[in-house]
């Protein structure tokens, strides 16, 4: 009989310390003081004093028009995420490869314009990761699909071969591939 009541005390405490929770808990920062909002956590699964962080992502769902892409916010997340536990920001390497639709997202104001309409609400975001040595790479392949050129690409942005080509480039950098 006491299992099921420690299970019944424990289900009611999370879900009642989940509802005390909340978007309020997140803020934008260090690095990103615009973009990536982050919880701070009191973690007991230490990161290595050193760690040395090479990550990519790999973004292919296009955002709704005028919105930000989900992934390339979470790039600006796992930087501001680490830099406010305390790894050091220059060991924080991100880079994202995007492909399929998501190509529009990274384009300028008169590719975008004309491909999805209204106002492109990645540009800052772009800008903002780009400076601060974030690789934003696209798939040549998908660019070719959707009549994207170089020229069409927001500063800072790379063009690959294909996005196979960039992750395998990557991988062999080092980087890990963002499971989610």
């Amino acid at each position: 009989m006491i299992k099921p009541i420690a299970t019944l005390i424990c289900t009611f405490s999370c879900a009642f310390s989940a509802a005390m929770a909340g978007e309020d808990d997140f803020s934008p920062g260090p690095v990103f003081e615009n973009f990536g909002p982050v919880a701070d956590v009191t973690a007991n699964f230490e990161i290595p004093k050193r760690a040395e962080l090479k990550h990519s992502f790999d973004v292919n769902k296009q955002a709704e028009a005028g919105a930000l892409n989900r992934t390339l916010v979470s790039a600006a997340r796992f930087i501001n995420m680490h830099a406010r536990a305390g790894v050091p920001e220059n060991n924080i390497n991100v880079a994202v490869v995007v492909h399929g639709g998501a190509v529009k997202d990274v384009t300028n104001a008169a590719h975008y314009e004309d491909a999805v309409g209204g106002e492109n609400a990645n540009a800052a975001l772009i800008e903002a990761l780009t400076s601060k040595g974030v690789r934003v790479i696209v798939c040549g392949q998908s660019a070719t699909y959707y009549d994207v050129s170089n020229e069409d690409l927001l500063p800072g942005v790379e063009m690959a071969l294909s996005a196979m080509t960039a992750h395998a480039v990557l991988q062999g950098e080092g980087y890990t591939v963002n499971p989610f």
